[in-house]
């Protein structure tokens, strides 16, 4: 089966997510892929492929307040790591979805993170793609700035932002085509600026950051971690760090990608995630 758009309504907000289905049946636990800032569920239309040819029933939401996903008023929704940790176990409860392998990348990665910690019974599998892991990771500046009082109202309203952060953090230049697709939802309504402002000014990342140190040495499920090495904004160091913290980890290396890797280096992500999803527990 090919890649579908799906809409469903949790709690009075419309979620959009792209799903792929394997050609057979299958009893495997699906793979639930969180995009980060300023990205989509978009950046996974071609690692979900792979993902389906090995039997894996995927599925890529756009998180609240991105994309084709609701954008609800701060008023309602109020765009904090615990408002969204709330979200998606909503919106993966009313999936039927009660255990998966969960794959978080970028800076919205730390609440995928705090996710996995608050309900490890729902994870049964994580890997970390360039996601704010340590106590020493930060928003870069060129994200900050989305934040700031007057100049973050201005630029998060400004499409071409999207371009910018994207290609900046990937060191790759992004088709036109695709840029039309990351750009859209800025064209369409003032509304998806309005949720990247509010996030940025809500992502509590020094927290975050706290509770993932405490939390992971405790950790005790597989954990894949893939760096992009040439992430501008997040070190190796960090990936490394974190890796180093956690009793059933692996690192792997991907040379020549940046803070994006699943955009540019597809495959070598693709071909990443399989055998560890596909691995037995010893």
């Amino acid at each position: 089966m090919g890649l579908e758009e799906k809409r469903i309504e949790v709690a009075g907000v419309e979620w959009y997510y792209l799903e792929q289905q394997p050609a057979k049946e299958t009893d495997k636990p699906p793979v639930v892929l969180l995009h980060g800032l300023p990205s989509l569920s978009f950046c996974w239309t071609e690692v979900m492929p792979g993902l389906a040819k090995e039997g894996f029933r995927s599925v890529a939401p756009d998180w609240i307040g991105f994309g084709l996903s609701g954008k609800p008023e701060k008023s309602k929704f109020a765009y904090t790591p615990d408002a969204f940790v709330a979200a998606l176990d909503n919106f993966l409860t009313t999936l039927e979805i009660d255990r998966c392998y969960l794959v978080v990348q970028g800076f919205l990665g730390s609440v995928g993170l705090q996710f996995a910690l608050r309900h490890p019974d729902k994870v049964l599998r994580l890997a970390v793609l360039n996601a704010p892991v340590t106590p020493d990771s930060q928003l870069p500046w060129k994200m900050q700035q989305l934040g700031l009082p007057l100049m973050g109202e201005m630029m998060t309203q400004d499409p071409l932002l999207v371009d910018r952060t994207l290609e900046a953090g990937s060191k790759y230049t992004i088709s036109d085509a695709d840029l039309d697709i990351y750009r859209r939802p800025f064209l369409k309504s003032s509304a998806a600026g309005r949720s990247l402002l509010w996030t940025i000014r809500n992502l509590k990342l020094k927290q975050a950051m706290a509770e993932i140190a405490e939390g992971f040495p405790q950790w005790d499920k597989p954990t894949l971690i893939l760096w992009g090495v040439q992430d501008p904004w997040l070190p190796l160091t960090q990936g490394e760090t974190f890796a180093g913290s956690i009793n059933n980890a692996e690192l792997v290396k991907l040379a020549e990608a940046g803070h994006y890797p699943q955009e540019h280096w597809s495959e070598e992500v693709t071909q990443a995630l399989i055998p560890f999803f596909r691995r037995m527990e010893v």
